[in-house]
């Protein structure tokens, strides 16, 4: 996200590259593991406040600034902005590692953005808010949901409703944030981490996180039968082959994607 003259503040170019980049990486067999950050000192400060302010027509944290010559009715707003958060949806259930690599404040839908993915890495200067309730927005882009599974619900509700900022300590204390690195080695630690994830076989990384992702929602039953389906089929696999063989003879293994 390229905008660091307003702190990454969503705006119709950004959100438009976002659906453009993030489904062709979902399917791009050469991405491995995608990572999103934010340029300069942000990774996303969410909806683009000061055009809020300024009485521009917007649908949600999407923060839309151009006036319409017809007022869209409140289920087209809506609408428009359910299909803006679709990156969320997209982000959470692609079959491949998806990681945020914050650098420094991450707020209201940029927060969301944030939660959506698998992994958080924040800097030591990293800043917390999903700041919707003190400019009276009850919240977007999933934020409540994801929240809610990663810290639990009274903690997710205090955040949201006193809309405090933290910092990264705090974020990795109350399981919000994977790591914490110092800002001074931040770039390099982001990148051998995202390096490892995308070093990993491609095959068992998405079965996984299909099944991570089912244990939010499902039954025991419904996770084992998942479960049970999907390690035959990385039983079948190239990568599982070579795996095992690079376990048996302690070399690296190098994972196809088959």
């Amino acid at each position: 996200m390229n905008r660091p003259e307003s702190l990454n503040a969503f705006s119709d170019a950004m959100t438009s590259g976002l659906h453009e980049a993030i489904p062709r990486l979902a399917q791009d067999s050469n991405c491995r593991a995608l990572m999103l950050t934010g340029a300069g000192r942000a990774f996303s400060a969410g909806g683009d406040v000061k055009g809020m302010a300024g009485g521009a027509a917007t649908s949600g944290s999407n923060g839309e600034t151009t006036q319409p010559v017809e007022t869209p009715t409140v289920e087209q707003r809506a609408a428009n902005l359910r299909k803006s958060t679709e990156i969320c949806e997209l982000l959470h259930t692609m079959p491949k590692p998806t990681i945020a690599a914050i650098p420094g404040v991450a707020a209201g839908g940029g927060l969301s953005v944030a939660l959506s993915c698998d992994i958080r890495l924040a800097s030591s200067k990293a800043r917390f808010t999903t700041a919707f309730n003190k400019i009276g927005l009850s919240g977007d882009y999933g934020g409540t949901y994801f929240l809610t599974q990663l810290v639990g619900p009274a903690k997710a509700r205090e955040l949201y409703l006193a809309s405090d900022i933290i910092d990264a300590e705090e974020a990795y204390r109350i399981g919000m944030v994977n790591h914490v690195f110092d800002a001074v080695a931040y770039d390099d630690e982001v990148m051998n981490f995202a390096q490892r994830l995308a070093a990993m076989p491609p095959i068992s990384s998405g079965l996984m996180k299909e099944n991570l992702n089912l244990a939010l929602r499902g039954s025991l039953s419904d996770v084992l039968d998942l479960e049970s389906s999907n390690i035959m089929t990385c039983f079948d696999s190239n990568d599982h082959k070579a795996g095992a063989r690079a376990f048996v003879t302690k070399r690296p293994a190098t994972f196809t994607g088959t």
